[in-house]
Formats: C-alpha cells, sequence, structure tokens
C-alpha cells in the first residue's frame, strides 16, 4: 500500500505523543549520570542511566515506519527534535535567571545548575544524534522491507537498530561529553549503550511485531515507501 492521500488514524497520535514523551525524559532525566553494573565474568560495566528507556524511542520509530511509512515517521521525528529544541531553551532560561535571595534557593541553585547547566550540550548532542539516528534507523528499514517484499519482519527491525543505533549512539555521546568525560570513559560508555540498546530492542521483538500487527489490521493500513521521498527536511508525508 502507497496511500498518500490525507487520512485520520486512530493511533498515530498517540505514538507521537508517547515518543515525545520517552524522548524528553530519557535525555533530560538519565543521559547526564553515569551508571555502573556488575556483572559476572563481564565485571564492572558502566553506562548512561537512560539505557532502559531510550530504546523504547526506536521502538517507536521502527513501528512508525513499519506502519505508516517514513514520511508519517518524519514528522514524528521532526516533533520530538522540536521538543528537544524547546526543554533546552526553557533549561536555560530557568537556570539563568536571578534566582530569589532565600536559604532554600541558596542550596537548590546550584543544585539545579549541575543538574541542568549542561542541558545545552545534551540537548544539542540529542538532537543532532535523534535526527541522524532515527533518520537512518526509518530509511533501512523502509529500504528493507521494499526489497523483501514485506517479509522477515524481524531482519529489519534488528537491521535498522544496529545501522540507527550506531549514527545515534556516537554522535550524541561525542558531542555531549567529549572534554567532559574521561576518553577511555566515553568509549566505555559508548560500547556498553550500543552493545545494550541493540540487544534490547532484538529482545523487544515479539512485543514490536505484536505492536506491527494489531495497528496494521486496526488502522487498515501497511504502507511501502515506494517513490517515497527521502528527504529528510521535507515535511509532507
Amino acid at each position: 500500500m502507497n496511500d498518500t492521500a490525507p487520512r485520520h488514524f486512530k493511533y498515530y497520535d498517540l505514538i507521537m505523543a508517547a515518543f515525545v514523551c520517552v524522548l524528553l525524559c530519557s535525555n533530560l532525566i538519565g543521559a547526564a549520570k553515569q551508571a555502573q553494573l556488575t556483572l559476572p565474568i563481564i565485571g564492572t560495566v558502566t553506562y548512561g542511566a537512560d539505557l532502559f528507556f531510550f530504546p523504547i524511542s526506536y521502538i517507536f520509530g521502527d513501528i512508525l515506519t513499519e506502519v505508516y511509512g517514513y514520511g508519517r515517521d518524519r514528522r514524528v521525528v521532526w516533533a520530538g527534535f522540536g521538543a528537544l529544541l524547546f526543554s533546552a531553551f526553557m533549561a536555560w532560561a530557568v537556570v539563568h535567571q536571578t534566582p530569589a535571595d532565600t536559604p532554600f534557593m541558596a542550596t537548590y541553585q546550584p543544585q539545579l545548575e549541575a543538574v541542568f547547566g549542561n542541558t545545552w550540550r545534551i540537548a544539542a548532542g540529542s538532537m543532532i544524534a535523534f535526527a541522524c539516528g532515527s533518520f537512518a534507523n526509518s530509511f533501512v528499514l523502509a529500504k528493507m522491507k521494499i526489497a523483501t517484499q514485506g517479509r522477515h519482519l524481524w531482519a529489519r527491525i534488528v537491521g535498522s537498530t544496529v545501522v540507527g543505533q550506531l549514527v545515534d549512539t556516537s554522535v550524541f555521546f561525542l558531542i555531549a561529553f567529549y572534554g567532559i568525560w574521561a576518553n577511555e570513559q566515553l568509549f566505555a560508555v559508548i560500547l556498553a549503550q550500543y552493545l545494550f540498546k541493540t540487544t534490547w530492542e532484538a529482545v523487544m521483538y515479539p512485543v514490536t511485531a505484536r505492536v506491527v500487527n494489531f495497528l496494521k489490521r486496526a488502522e487498515g493500513v501497511d504502507f511501502y515507501d515506494r517513490g517515497t521521498d527521502f528527504n529528510p527536511f521535507k515535511l509532507k508525508v
């Protein structure tokens, strides 16, 4: 199916809202914290605290492209980009307003600056990495769907994730934390994040497949991106 006529979908807006929520929370709440986990044989692994949450946004991206097509996923990506941009501006504005001269603010302002003072780098890294990784993920999935004639969903999900997460993870951490974290620590986190994210999405494949099949039936759509303009800077479906 390659229906370009405007139509209403029952679940598309809900998936967009959930996607933006996960994106904002994972980048603003968890991305700046380094956490550690001691595993048998492997030993101590350092990772970003958003590790268990951010991959959910890529699952949403896979679902959107597989069901609704690259063009509609592109609109969601730009919605997320706009949300990150606004959150970065708001964090900057809140941090830089003159705090009230009270004992509470004397303690709270430094904490606020410590948490959100680097938000511009986190947001810049998030926006650039997220856009590059998401479009790479969606492009690979859309092209693989045509090449496989809609078969082997698992290969499309895993294959697109391998490419998208490599781009996203590398770009984000280099922009957000290069020069802040020690290099060996930085690259250890990048590797741990990448391996876990790709593994996590592979493990979550049964759930992704169920949601994809449900939406295809409920929405009456199974989009193939034949003739799609893959220019990431366009908003038209």
